[in-house]
């Protein structure tokens, strides 16, 4: 086991100062390698010190252009900090450099939405849930960005997927009562999802105010 995958090791039990002890060691044995930098940012960035972590993720970037982990770790980094457009440009680059699997899709597609743009992180979400159908989380941001979008049938039926998979999901009961509530006359339908929503969730105050809503419409 080299010094890399002993603090990777030791990182995944928690064991941190061993992990920056192996990381360190890493990168003093291989100073011209992007990985160990690359490694010692992410062990920072789970401790919250979010400016040497930077440091660290853009040194391994001036070793390597390349590493897609490295834009990763960096754009989670500005994600978590808000600096959302930077974030994005940055899963940009780690998908372009050959990251894979669903996870950099959607949080491209996070940093789209996050910035305000909808229409842009629309195809990405998708792309994630295309690479991750059994994602719920994913298949529900993908679903709610529809519903911003106005792609109400599209959306009711990914939104009706998620609750046959899962049917206590609090989240897809909403987004499909305020679906109905918006977008049809179909006020029985909206109101049942939306009373699901804070039967399963009582601390749903939305649900209940928009329920509540319903209901005085309905008595009118």
């Amino acid at each position: 086991m080299n010094h890399n995958e002993e603090g990777i090791k030791a990182m995944q039990e928690k064991r941190f100062e061993d992990a920056a002890k192996a990381f360190n060691e890493a990168i003093e044995a291989n100073p011209e390698e992007a990985i160990g930098y690359i490694n010692f940012g992410n062990l920072l960035a789970s401790m919250d010190e979010n400016e040497r972590a930077e440091r660290f993720f853009q040194k391994a970037l001036t070793l390597d252009e390349s590493a897609a982990t490295a834009y990763y770790g960096l754009a989670n980094l500005y994600y978590n900090n808000e600096r959302y457009q930077e974030a994005a440009k940055l899963y940009e680059r780690s998908i372009r450099h050959g990251i894979e699997g669903a996870d950099a899709y959607f949080m491209l597609g996070k940093s789209f939405e996050a910035n305000g743009d909808t229409k842009l992180a629309l195809p990405y979400l998708q792309r994630a849930a295309e690479l991750a159908p059994d994602d719920i989380q994913i298949r529900l941001s993908f679903a709610i960005v529809m519903c911003s979008l106005e792609m109400f049938v599209e959306a009711e039926k990914e939104l009706r997927h998620i609750i046959d998979e899962d049917w206590n999901n609090a989240d897809a009961h909403y987004n499909l009562g305020v679906l109905f509530a918006v977008s049809s006359d179909n006020v029985k339908d909206a109101k049942y999802h939306l009373k699901q929503a804070f039967t399963l969730q009582p601390e749903f105050d939305q649900a209940r105010y928009i329920y509540d809503m319903l209901s005085q419409k309905d008595a009118q």
